[in-house]
């Protein structure tokens, strides 16, 4: 058995840790179920209070999507900030990402919607992508740019639905922001064999979520990375996490996109691992990474 890669910087090493305990040795047999029930009292254990004077408020889109609008005490921004939560598009809720979008809309000045898609193996391909889809086109519709931001298969889906709005001809789309993002690399390659036992998520978890999720092969805005030509996107802000085997996908589409001409800004997290936004009051790096991903939505968010 290889050596497993690990960080060195001890605040993200105690986050693993703090991670792990939730998870009995045998968690991978569990069922979705227990799985969730898992994945809620970590969310909840890194829970931390709104910006003060943040108005939450939960509703539904096309009568049936839940959404959450964050909007800061001081929203200067006419720009909409989407988010889509990451979780293996098999976890995750308005409540596991509550804390990191109440951050960012804050950070950002600009009022933000979060979306309850639509989870696997319950639904498949194309679900989640038609829910998160559904709440751009209303968002578009308000008259508001948007900046699409979205962490892991979160980073998938907001990157799947930016080039449907450009494939369609949509408008509006003033940025995306892309966290550790799962594009669709080959999973034989790279930071898939590299980091193929990585702390936080290993390629046998990659592989084992793509096969939840059930997307076709052939079906580009499930794996951005197979698009044949990027450009027309908006600029871009991608950052990757160095001990994670998802890591090479946010490299290769930053390239990519930079090829196409398009406005990058790509930052590797060297001591990171996968799900470090939750550790930014725990790890120097998760709490620099954080603040630079802030920065760039802000800049987004005011062009």
């Amino acid at each position: 058995m290889t050596d497993r890669p690990m960080p060195t910087e001890a605040g993200i090493l105690a986050f693993h840790k703090r991670c792990e305990d939730f998870y009995p040795a045998d968690a991978v047999d569990a069922d979705i179920t227990q799985q969730r029930a898992w994945y809620d009292a970590l969310c909840a254990a890194f829970d931390a209070p709104a910006p003060e004077g943040m108005v939450k408020r939960d509703g539904l889109v096309a009568g049936r999507i839940p959404v959450r609008r964050y909007r800061p005490a001081e929203a200067t921004r006419e720009t909409r900030l989407f988010y889509i939560h990451g979780g293996g598009f098999v976890v995750g809720s308005l409540e596991s990402h509550d804390a990191i979008c109440a951050e960012l809309a804050g950070a950002a000045g600009a009022e933000l919607v979060s979306v309850d898609y639509r989870l696997s193996p319950e639904h498949v391909w194309p679900a989640a992508f038609d829910d998160c889809w559904a709440v751009l086109v209303e968002l578009l519709l308000e008259g508001h740019p948007v900046v699409v931001i979205g962490d892991s298969a979160g980073g998938n889906l907001a990157a799947g639905i930016v080039l449907k709005a450009r494939d369609e001809g949509l408008r509006g789309i003033a940025g995306q922001a892309l966290v550790y993002p799962g594009l669709g690399g080959d999973l034989v390659s790279g930071s898939y064999v590299e980091m193929v036992e990585a702390p936080g998520l290993s390629t046998a978890d990659v592989a084992y979520y793509r096969e939840v999720y059930r997307a076709p092969e052939d079906a580009v805005h499930a794996f951005p990375l197979r698009a044949e030509n990027l450009a027309g996107l908006p600029p871009t802000f991608i950052t990757g996490a160095h001990f994670d085997p998802l890591r090479d996908d946010a490299r290769a589409y930053a390239a990519r996109l930079i090829l196409a001409g398009i406005s990058v800004e790509y930052r590797e997290e060297r001591q990171m691992i996968h799900a470090w936004l939750r550790a930014r009051f725990m790890s120097e790096g998760a709490k620099n990474g954080f603040a630079a991903l802030c920065d760039a939505v802000r800049r987004m968010a005011n062009p």
